[in-house]
């Protein structure tokens, strides 16, 4: 008798999922801390978790699998540079050759005038730096009170403390109070609102306008024609510094190796992470041109950018972005995003006649989104998908999340879209 309860709770122990102790970004942990998906391997457009189950990549994890999983050559850079220095601090005179070679090759590539590479550990450092950096250089222009940073409704640009300050999602300002001071926020697609908000503030108190050429977690929401051209326009009217947002499109997403190249842009700052290393390794870089450096790096000068983070130019990491770097050229990977772009417009607009669903947005390489009338479906309609072998993800607006990597097949995005559909239906009948 007395056996029977022990064998009853030791049953009972190895049928409920182990609750975890790691703290998920961004997420609900009454919903996530027993339903964890464990990712195991990956490779090309592919990913495998714990249990076996394959599942098409679609949002390239958190936009980044450029050129796809389990790349072995660059596995190789990696170890190989693992063998001679893991790793040095690039703090005063001291640097690592890949941190060189990869500051001279990302220089030569830039659509910036002659730009100097300060190297991050990921997008949202890139941010944190460029709004220091912004702020410093009109004090060193004897200019302080430009100061006020201004981002578009539905942006996203990081989590860090300056990312959560000036960011244009509601949600990822609750409840921290007021982090960094003078910011603002104009509307995602009207050019016009810059003009209100400079007759309102002075074009004396703008320090930049921080843009994403396509606004990625806020939804993939394109530029409205002629929006960024507009933009720029008026910050060099009114002498506010550019900066373009390339956490997302930079590195081939948008079927050109930046997204400034493919709008004619040429922005005072460009800020970078995610496609430099396709996520290998932890990586970020900001261009900056030479209207923001020279003050820094004339002979003479006195001035010091004092900012920095330990990892900034991680030898190893740096090797890995330069075998990235490689594969996209070798492979031509920025031409197939080119060539997918209409593959990808015509696999997805048919899910615009469906019921559930408000917009269908692409055209902007290998970049989508689904937007549906409930946002609140999104997720039930992403697990499914899952199902049925395509990694789905929902966006901040209720929308389902597209930016495979760069080697999805034609078929494959066939596949995405019959899934999509499917889950749809799927949906509509259960509500």
């Amino acid at each position: 008798m007395s056996s029977h309860p022990t064998v009853e709770r030791r049953s009972a122990a190895a049928t409920t999922p182990r609750e975890t102790r790691l703290w998920h970004s961004q997420a609900h942990m009454p919903s996530v801390k027993r339903s964890e998906r464990v990712i195991d391997r990956g490779e090309g457009a592919y990913i495998w978790t714990e249990d076996g189950h394959r599942l098409l990549d679609l949002p390239a994890s958190l936009w980044y699998a450029n050129v796809g999983h389990g790349r072995p050559e660059i596995a190789a850079a990696i170890a190989d540079q693992l063998g001679r220095i893991e790793a040095y601090s690039t703090f005063q005179r001291y640097a690592t050759r890949p941190a060189l070679e990869l500051a001279d090759r990302l220089a030569d590539m830039a659509p910036l005038d002659d730009p100097r590479i300060c190297l991050t550990s990921g997008g949202s450092d890139s941010v944190e730096l460029a709004a220091k950096l912004v702020r410093r250089f009109w004090d060193v222009q004897g200019r302080p009170e430009k100061r006020l940073i201004v981002t578009r409704d539905e942006a996203y640009h990081g989590l860090h403390g300056f990312g959560t300050s000036i960011v244009g999602i509601e949600a990822n300002r609750e409840g921290y109070g007021e982090l960094v001071r003078e910011t603002a926020r104009i509307d995602t697609n009207n050019p016009e609102s810059l003009q209100a908000l400079i007759h309102e503030r002075g074009a004396d108190t703008i320090a930049a306008v921080f843009c994403e050429p396509v606004i990625g977690t806020g939804g993939v929401i394109p530029p409205a024609p002629g929006y960024l051209e507009a933009i720029a326009r008026l910050c060099r009217e009114h002498d506010i510094l550019f900066v373009a947002d390339e956490v997302i499109t930079g590195f081939g997403r948008t079927g050109r190796m930046f997204a400034c190249d493919r709008y004619d842009l040429r922005p005072d700052l460009m800020l970078t992470a995610k496609g430099i290393s396709s996520g290998y390794l932890p990586l970020g870089a900001v261009f900056v041109a030479r209207r923001v450096w020279e003050p820094f790096w004339a002979d003479g000068s006195e001035l010091v950018f004092r900012h920095g983070l330990t990892y900034a130019g991680h030898a190893t990491a740096c090797a890995a972005a330069m075998a990235n770097l490689d594969v996209l050229e070798a492979e031509d990977l920025v031409l197939r995003v080119a060539e997918l772009e209409p593959v990808l417009v015509a696999a997805l607009a048919p899910l615009a006649d469906h019921p559930l669903v408000l917009e269908v947005r692409a055209g902007v390489g290998l970049l989508g989104a689904v937007q549906l009338h409930d946002g609140a479906l999104a997720a039930e309609v992403a697990e499914r998908m899952c199902e049925h072998g395509v990694l789905g993800r929902q966006l901040n607006d209720g929308a389902l999340h597209i930016s495979p990597p760069f080697v999805i097949t034609e078929q494959e995005i066939a596949t995405v879209a019959e899934t999509i559909a499917e889950a749809l239906d799927w949906a509509q009948a259960k509500a």
